[in-house]
């Protein structure tokens, strides 16, 4: 099934090179009293993207998907969607994008296709062209059998398929997900995230999601990597693994600050002590791996080596581990 999206209010096709960013943001902060969520980012998203915000819970990936989606207005620095300045343009806005919430926002006591027809008249849709849309939402998500079962009777992939399925009711043309995966088990996250990839390529919508699996992340186009408030990193997710130096090297041992010692003395390695582990960045891992059993084997509990990956882009752009154990005695 084929599905296009309206641009509203346009009368002539415009050209991609003519129509402002999906999203652009500059020298954005925000607090919350004397804790500052958000650190003067600026950035931009280009139409047709997917878009990932990487971080740890407490980086300020939830504050920015309040802003971008105006539920929370701006303090300090500007932000635009399509054009619109969320400072005075977000009534406007709001029509022309569609919004995942972390919880749930579906009515669990009503069918699939009644959660449509009611999210259809928030948005002014009535009649047949409310019929044809939920229509064709229930098939291109795969809910049509389904759409006179109760939400609560679904499983947790069949309810995430539900809120995509409202949340593009109204043809947005750019969508804002807070963590949208949180709750499903691995194959029902690939699912729901071959229907994101749908969403851009079949439809040509903009994707912005929030997210701390790594496994989004690896599948956007490009990634801010957010830390404390601040972004410490945008690129494609290939270009930031080639950021860490050769492959990553993961030692447990009896006694770290012995064996760090030794491997900086004896081997002209820089471990650092990471969530009880030295990481190693080194080129041909396995080499450094061979030499290192040979030399301090009778010391090493586990020993393990692989190419980077973006949760080691973040160990090598902040020196803590993902979620929150800091660099130690470096």
């Amino acid at each position: 099934m084929e599905i296009s999206v309206n641009v509203a209010g346009a009368n002539a096709p415009i050209s991609p090179a003519a129509q402002p960013h999906a999203v652009e943001i500059d020298a954005l902060s925000f607090s919350y009293k004397e804790r500052r969520a958000l650190d003067n980012l600026s950035f931009v998203i280009e139409r047709g993207e997917i878009f990932g915000l990487l971080g740890p819970n407490g980086s300020g990936k939830t504050t920015l998907f309040k802003i971008l989606s105006t539920l929370l207005p701006l303090q300090s620095g500007n932000a635009s969607i399509l054009g619109h300045s969320l400072r005075s343009d977000t009534r406007a806005l709001r029509r022309r994008i569609g919004v995942v919430f972390q919880h749930p926002s579906i009515d669990l006591k009503l069918t699939v296709v009644e959660n449509l027809m009611h999210h259809g008249h928030l948005f002014g849709i009535r009649g047949e062209q409310l019929r044809q849309r939920s229509t064709a939402m229930l098939g291109w998500f795969g809910l049509s059998e389904r759409r006179h079962d109760l939400v609560e009777t679904l499983s947790g992939g069949l309810q995430r398929r539900v809120e995509l399925a409202q949340a593009f009711l109204h043809e947005p043309e750019l969508m804002i997900l807070d963590e949208p995966s949180t709750g499903l088990d691995p194959a029902a996250r690939r699912e729901f995230l071959d229907y994101i990839d749908r969403l851009r390529s079949e439809a040509g919508v903009t994707m912005v999601l929030t997210t701390h699996h790594m496994e989004e992340a690896e599948r956007c186009d490009r990634i801010g990597i957010l830390n404390d408030g601040r972004l410490v990193a945008l690129d494609s997710p290939a270009r930031l693994k080639a950021q860490v130096g050769g492959d990553v090297v993961v030692i447990r041992a009896k006694n770290l600050a012995a064996l760090r010692d030794q491997l900086l003395l004896k081997m002209r390695a820089s471990p650092v002590t990471v969530s009880g582990c030295l990481r190693v960045e080194r080129p041909r891992g396995h080499e450094f791996v061979r030499d290192v059993v040979e030399r301090f084997g009778d010391q090493i509990e586990s020993i393990t080596f692989g190419k980077p990956t973006l949760e080691d882009v973040f160990i090598h752009l902040t020196g803590h581990g993902f979620y929150g154990t800091r660099q130690e005695d470096q």
